[in-house]
């Protein structure tokens, strides 16, 4: 969702607080539990409420196109966001995105301090493609991250978007694009 659809929500947050270290994201950080181990330090740390996340969030608006480019992929095809972000979090960009199904994790709060996160499952988005391809789904998958290279490799198709230099870098077998037309041709061709 993050960076494909959604602006980066914790680079959002780390902008508008002055909380420079939330600006690492999962483009920087492929060791998922380290990276929010450290969001939640500087959390605690800097005493940044729930309530302050959300005023933030509530400001976002999803990426230039990505609304139109959402919904032309759901009338030729079904769709799924597979997201490491939280359901706290992505309520308000859902609603922007038309309500598309989104699996992710979730926030524990309590007193309106974020004091721990729970994964769905480890490895989440490489699970679930998996059980799509078990139930006979050809599976067309793209990302930006490191956190999303095993959901690639795990889907029959996977495509790298607005990826940085360092995870293409990293992961030169995945055709990497820019712009939403561009995939969106991709996936059509992955379909036929």
């Amino acid at each position: 969702m993050e960076g494909v659809l959604t602006p980066e929500i914790w680079i959002a947050i780390a902008d508008k607080t002055g909380i420079v270290e939330l600006r690492r994201t999962t483009r920087d950080e492929p060791d998922y539990d380290k990276l929010m181990q450290g969001r939640l330090a500087l959390l605690n740390r800097h005493s940044l409420t729930m309530s302050e996340i959300q005023q933030v969030i509530a400001t976002l608006e999803p990426l230039n196109g990505a609304k139109v480019f959402l919904d032309e992929l759901r009338s030729i095809t079904q769709t799924i966001i597979l997201s490491d972000t939280f359901e706290q979090f992505a309520a308000s960009l859902i609603l922007q995105l038309g309500m598309p199904t989104l699996l992710c994790h979730t926030l524990v709060v309590e007193n309106n301090r974020i004091i721990d996160y729970r994964l769905r499952l480890p490895d989440q988005k490489r699970a679930a493609v998996s059980a799509f391809k078990k139930m006979n789904y050809n599976v067309i998958a793209a990302g930006d991250s490191f956190n999303d290279t095993t959901m690639l490799i795990e889907a029959n198709t996977g495509f790298l978007f607005r990826a940085p230099d360092n995870v293409k870098a990293q992961f030169p077998r995945f055709i990497a694009v820019d712009e939403y037309a561009e995939l969106m041709a991709l996936i059509k061709n992955a379909l036929t």
